[in-house]
């Protein structure tokens, strides 16, 4: 399940509305709608992400919010290395291979450490 799935699914169930009656109603099916949720589908397209946020009637903080997971809930990435250091080849190698070995809170450590990285300005 992706960041993106797992907020779907919450409101939808916040809200008691299945995913039949959500996928009619944003037009969609309920196997996209499934597939969404579970991350077995990438982002939703612009329109499908605006559909969908229209649908739950959220504004502002929320919705941004919405659309921030979605950008982050690709559930197949490629990693580009090319001209960086062996370092950053190697962590892109062990991370696409000892992945699937990790718990949450491992992922979560892991995750707030990348977060706290200075990002190099482009020039």
């Amino acid at each position: 399940m992706t960041p993106f799935g797992a907020k779907l699914r919450d409101l939808r169930a916040e809200r008691g509305i299945s995913q039949k009656d959500m996928a009619r109603s944003i037009g969609v099916s309920a196997a996209y709608l499934s597939a969404l949720e579970h991350g077995r589908r990438g982002q939703p397209t612009w329109d499908k992400l605006q559909r969908i946020i229209q649908y739950f009637n959220i504004i502002w903080d929320e919705a941004e919010e919405l659309q921030r997971l979605a950008m982050i809930s690709d559930p197949r990435i490629v990693i580009d290395t090319g001209g960086l250091p062996p370092a950053a080849t190697e962590l892109a190698n062990v991370l696409a291979t000892r992945i699937g070995d990790m718990d949450e809170e491992t992922a979560r450590l892991l995750i707030r450490t990348m977060e706290a990285v200075p990002e190099k300005r482009k020039r």
